[in-house]
């Protein structure tokens, strides 16, 4: 598996939330060499709490597999999930989370907490951090900078 082909990927997904004036986080899914579920950030312009990039992806994957199951999958992101990302991640049972930036604020796989780090769950990830970190890391820092100056005016 190529690893950063996937997250090269997840890349273009975040672009997609940048021309939209989203957070810019990308998210695919992978089963098989194959990505089967693609998503980004959509927000704002859903208006939608869930509209995170890995609930886009994960939906995306449970309708081209016809399953809520998604043993096997990988699911690789730009930015570290969030606590409700990580909970959708492993109650689809997803395999491994694959992640370019650490998500100091809200990052849920060792940033502010480590949820695979709680006993008690039926299904923990394999979790590998800093995929491309310098690209996921820039890509956000450079539209928190522009959304910063915007406001500034």
């Amino acid at each position: 598996m190529n690893k950063q082909h996937y997250m090269k990927e997840a890349l273009k997904e975040a672009l997609k939330a940048l021309e939209k004036n989203e957070v810019p986080i990308g998210a695919v899914v992978v089963l098989n060499d194959e990505i089967i579920g693609r998503g980004h950030n959509n927000r704002e312009n859903e208006k939608s709490v869930v509209g995170h990039a890995e609930i886009k992806a994960i939906e995306d994957a449970c309708r081209n597999l016809g399953s809520w199951r998604l043993d096997g999958c990988s699911i690789f992101v730009t930015v570290e999930p969030c606590p409700m990302c990580a909970g959708a991640i492993m109650q689809a049972r997803i395999t491994n989370v694959y992640y370019g930036a650490k998500e100091e604020k809200s990052g849920a796989f060792g940033s502010v907490f480590d949820l695979t780090a709680i006993q008690g769950f039926n299904h923990y990830p394999v979790v590998r951090e800093q995929i491309m970190e310098k690209e996921c890391s820039e890509l956000m820092q450079s539209f928190f900078k522009n959304m910063r100056a915007k406001q500034q005016k």
